[in-house]
C-alpha cells in the first residue's frame, strides 16, 4: 500500500512538472508581449484575481496560506521568466524589511539591501531599481515618519500593501540553559525582555545594529544566542531555540510596495491621499466631511510638518475604494477645489491577510 502511494505521487509530480513547464512557456509569451507595449512586469491586480482565484478553487486538504505559498513561488519564477525584477529594501539581509519582500516577490527575484529609505525611494525613482518595499505603521510603534516624510516630495505610487506578524525567536546553537549572551536590536531586545528575564536571567543583553547582525555574531560565538527572524537562522545556521518569545503577541508592521505604475481597480482595494488643508476654522472639519457623505470607510488619518512652512501641516488618509470609483474620484474632484493641495499616492490591492 506505501508503495503504492509513492507511486501515485511520482506519477502527479510528473505532471505537476509538465504542467509548470506548459504554464511557463505561456507566461515567457506573456513577457514578449509586454516587451513590446512597455508594460510593467509584476502586476499587482492580476496577482490578486490569482489568489482569488486559489481560495475559490482550493478544496483542501491544503490551506489557502500554504497553497498561496506555493503560488507566490510558482508565479515569482514565472515573471523571472519574463525579466527578472530587482526589489529594494531596507538592509540588511534577513530582516523583517527582507522577509516583507521575499513575502511579495518571492524568491526567483533580485534583492538590494539599502541603508535608508531615502535610498530606496531614490533607486526606484531614477530607474536603477525597479520596486521598493518600506514599512509605513506598526500596531506598537505607530507610524514610520521616514516613510511619510519622503512621499512628500516623491512622484513614487503605492502599488501594493502587506501585513507582516513581527515574532522575534531567539536563535541559538547552545543549549538554552548555557545561554550567557544575547544579541539583538534594541528594540527587539525590549519587546522580549519579560521573557528573556524568565528564561535566560543570567545572560549578557547586546545591542547590535540589527537583528541580522546579531545572528552573525551569535553563529560565531559559544554560548551565544541572538534574537532575529527564522529567515536568520537559515542564512547563519542558527538553532531555532524558542520560537515567539515576545512579550505582546499582537505585533504587526504594514509595509507599502513603491513602484511607478498605476494599478488596476480589483474590487477590494485601497487608496492613499496626501492632503494640504487651507488654514482657516472647520478646514479639517471639511475635509473629512465629504467622505462621510459618500459613505467611503477612512482606515487612516496621520498629520506630518509639511517641510515647507513652520507650523503647516499635511494628512496623509486611506480610503476602502479605488481612484477608478465613481464616488472615491467625485469626492476628490470636490476637495481638490477646497484644498490647498492633494496628492494621490496610489491605489491598490487591500491586504486581507497577515503573513
Amino acid at each position: 500500500m506505501l508503495e503504492e502511494c509513492r507511486n501515485e505521487i511520482d506519477r502527479i509530480d510528473g505532471e505537476i512538472v509538465r504542467l509548470l513547464n506548459e504554464r511557463a512557456g505561456f507566461a515567457q509569451k506573456i513577457g514578449d508581449i509586454k516587451k513590446e507595449a512597455n508594460a510593467p512586469i509584476y502586476v499587482p491586480e492580476r496577482e490578486k484575481a490569482v489568489k482569488d482565484k486559489l481560495a475559490a478553487l482550493n478544496a483542501g486538504p491544503l490551506p489557502d496560506t500554504a497553497m498561496q505559498a506555493i503560488y507566490r513561488e510558482v508565479i515569482s519564477a514565472m515573471i523571472a521568466l519574463e525579466r527578472p525584477i530587482s526589489v529594494a529594501f531596507l538592509g540588511p539581509r534577513d530582516t523583517f524589511s527582507h522577509m516583507a519582500a521575499t513575502n511579495v516577490f518571492g524568491g526567483s527575484a533580485e534583492y538590494h539591501p539599502l541603508p535608508s529609505f531615502s535610498d530606496i525611494f531614490t533607486e526606484v525613482e531614477r530607474g536603477r531599481i525597479d520596486y521598493g518595499i518600506v514599512p509605513v505603521e506598526s500596531s506598537m510603534g505607530g507610524s514610520v515618519s521616514d516613510t511619510q516624510d519622503r512621499f512628500i516630495t516623491s512622484d513614487l505610487k503605492i502599488i501594493n500593501e502587506i501585513m507582516l506578524h513581527i515574532t522575534q525567536n531567539l536563535l541559538s546553537n547552545t543549549p538554552l540553559g548555557e545561554v550567557k549572551r544575547v544579541y539583538s536590536k534594541d528594540n527587539a531586545l525590549l519587546q522580549c525582555r519579560n521573557w528573556l528575564r524568565a528564561n535566560v536571567p543570567m545572560a549578557e543583553l547586546i545591542e547590535t545594529s540589527s537583528t541580522a547582525e546579531a545572528a552573525r555574531r551569535a553563529s560565531n560565538e559559544a554560548g551565544a544566542a541572538a534574537i532575529a527572524s527564522k529567515m536568520a537562522a537559515e542564512t547563519y545556521s542558527l538553532g531555532l531555540a524558542a520560537e515567539r518569545i515576545e512579550d505582546a503577541p499582537h505585533n504587526f508592521t504594514r509595509f507599502l510596495v513603491l513602484g511607478r505604475q498605476i494599478v488596476k481597480p480589483t474590487g477590494d482595494d485601497k487608496t492613499s491621499l496626501m492632503v494640504s488643508i487651507k488654514d482657516k476654522p472647520g478646514a479639517l472639519f471639511s475635509l473629512l466631511t465629504p467622505f462621510s457623505d459618500a459613505d467611503i470607510s477612512l482606515t487612516r488619518i496621520e498629520s506630518r510638518p509639511s517641510q515647507k512652512k513652520a507650523w503647516e501641516y499635511v494628512f496623509f488618509i486611506d480610503l476602502l475604494g479605488h481612484i477608478d470609483d465613481d464616488k472615491v474620484r467625485a469626492v476628490i474632484t470636490h476637495l481638490e477645489e477646497q484644498v490647498h493641495s492633494l496628492k494621490v499616492l496610489g491605489s491598490f490591492p487591500r491586504a486581507t491577510t497577515i503573513c
